[in-house]
């Protein structure tokens, strides 16, 4: 069994770790993370590895998962290196939506594997996504050696396997972000909206949560065309402006995102004439 080091066991890095060591796909070895206390959080967490907090007490593994902040991953990746920890032998990957393999170019000098893997998941709640991690679809791209292990290690935790390029990175992670954290941020403002025309933050959640999910449920079910309703469907372009100019008055972040939608929604509109 493989040897794996996990540096920056975050939230991502967590649920990879415990997933790995309760399938038995790698022998998770080491946890590193800025404080010990974090590390042995982490460790007990994932069940399995030792807490370091130290760079000098990272021992050479065959695998590195970096689960650190997008910015943190060459920087990270190049202190492996100078480190002496890689050679052609070793495979570093790392959790980044956006960045790509590329990142690890330290690594490619060393003669290391390189990938990444992009679990499309929200970790918010890491018991509950740890706990129904099976059949999370998780995007990977790298070199043939990377993707030789890394394929079936996600098989084995129960992942689907989706391979996508390294110059798709960005575009691909920016569908993640409007799905996820864009969604969140519009829910936030639906739910000031309605805090705003007086109704109580209770009975807001009551009326949005409903709309949303049986929204979101036409979406996948229907398809985006048949799951529009509303005024811009309809073709009430006055009540829309009516509608943005009152967003404005009262909060002129939330009428540009009202003014933002308003073109894509056309559009969509537009093809649902055609369906």
């Amino acid at each position: 069994m493989k040897s794996l080091s996990i540096i920056g066991a975050g939230k991502v890095g967590r649920v990879f770790g415990r997933q790995l060591a309760l399938h038995g796909v790698f022998d998770v070895s080491q946890v590193l993370n800025r404080s010990l206390a974090s590390a042995r959080q982490a460790v007990g967490f994932i069940g399995a590895g030792v807490a370091v907090a130290d760079w000098s007490a990272l021992r050479k593994t065959d695998i590195y998962l970096l689960s650190v902040p997008d910015d943190r991953i060459a920087a990270i990746c190049e202190t492996l290196w100078q480190r002496k920890l890689l050679d052609r032998h070793s495979l570093v990957f790392h959790c980044s939506g956006a960045k790509a393999s590329t990142e690890l170019a330290a690594a490619t000098t060393a003669g290391a594997a390189v990938a990444s893997v992009h679990p499309v998941r929200s970790f918010a709640d890491v018991e509950a996504v740890s706990a129904g991690f099976a059949g999370t679809i998780c995007s990977l791209e790298g070199d043939t050696r990377a993707l030789a292990v890394l394929t079936p290690a996600l098989e084995a935790i129960q992942a689907q396997v989706v391979q996508i390029s390294a110059e798709a990175k960005l575009l691909y992670h920016a569908g993640s972000v409007f799905a996820s954290n864009y969604l969140v941020s519009l829910m936030d403002v639906a739910l000031r909206t309605y805090a705003a025309a007086g109704i109580p933050p209770a009975t807001a959640k009551a009326m949005a949560a409903p709309l949303a999910q049986q929204t979101l449920d036409n979406v996948f079910r229907l398809g985006a065309e048949q799951a529009l309703t509303g005024p811009i469907a309809r073709g009430d372009m006055l009540t829309v402006e009516q509608q943005l100019q009152k967003v404005a008055d009262w909060d002129e972040t939330a009428a540009g995102i009202y003014r933002s939608f308003i073109p894509a929604t056309v559009n969509l509109a537009a093809r649902k004439k055609k369906t």
